[in-house]
């Protein structure tokens, strides 16, 4: 780690949201995947009303495609194309920004015409032609540490981001995988993640047990709140938390996310944390 030499923008803009040291937490939140156009504009509305209710800035999140599935006829979303429709009109009804994943080189300009933030998924964090095409669109990049990295192996991919573009990396713990369908958070990450880059917990993806339930991933939903306030209380810039009205019935998932009451009370636990240790972190 080099003590944040490369760490050369304090602060990240995804839309109208300011990420980083001495700003509010900023909440990352929506769907796991994107089902219809109702549903989605519904959760938008619901989880930006309790968002807007404590004052955190908000980034809605939602994936076109699920890529990284355990089997063949795992639920994937509505596509690219049908996907990117359906973030638009989320956009236009709720002014929010937009966060989603981008798979393929290929996907990175069209992806940026709509969104915010362009998302690299965990398994796909070294890849270097994915990286440097998000970057170059201009948008902000948020690169997810891949379960097999170790938290300084990820400052090369930042510097990756940094080189091809000017719109700004912020980096999300999830966890470290032992390939026993569990993961493993190390708060000792968020620290030396800190030391590059703003930094963003994954409150839903560091409790999934991926592969655990007949070729599908699993998750303890119930390590989401404790897992979220410490990473509150060792300081992090941005709370990854996935909502569903029905999480039983998400099609990806279920086991990871919360209902918009339970994400309601998590957030008001992890801010009156943050108020009694004085603050946004520095």
């Amino acid at each position: 780690m080099t003590g944040g030499a490369l760490y050369v923008k304090s602060q990240l803009q995804i839309g109208d949201v300011s990420i980083g040291p001495r700003e509010p937490l900023a909440l990352i939140s929506g769907l796991n995947v994107l089902e219809d156009e109702r549903a989605t504009v519904e959760m938008a509305r619901k989880i930006q009303a309790i968002a807007q209710e404590r004052g955190m800035p908000l980034v809605f999140k939602a994936s076109f495609d699920k890529a990284n599935r355990t089997r063949s006829d795992g639920f994937r979303g509505p596509g690219l194309a049908e996907g990117l429709r359906i973030l638009q009109i989320v956009k236009e009804e709720t002014g929010l920004p937009i966060l989603t994943d981008v798979h393929e080189p290929e996907q990175a300009e069209p992806v940026a015409r709509v969104a915010d933030c362009l998302q690299i998924p965990a398994f796909l964090c070294r890849q270097t032609d994915l990286i440097v095409a998000c970057a170059a669109t201009g948008r902000a990049i948020n690169i997810k540490k891949g379960q097999f990295v170790a938290a300084g192996s990820l400052e090369h991919a930042a510097e990756k981001a940094r080189g091809a573009g000017d719109g700004g990396v912020m980096v999300t713990e999830r966890g470290n995988s032992f390939g026993h369908h569990d993961l493993v958070v190390d708060l000792r990450s968020l620290v030396q993640l800190r030391a590059f880059a703003p930094v963003c917990y994954d409150a839903t993806h560091s409790v999934q047990m991926p592969g655990a339930v007949g070729g599908a991933s699993g998750g303890q939903r119930q390590f989401i709140a404790p897992l979220a306030r410490a990473a509150v209380a060792v300081g992090i810039d941005a709370l990854f938390i996935e909502a569903h009205a029905d999480p039983a019935s998400a099609p990806v998932d279920s086991a990871c996310q919360l209902t918009p009451p339970e994400l309601a009370s998590l957030l008001d636990d992890c801010l009156r944390l943050q108020d009694a240790l004085g603050g946004p972190a520095d």
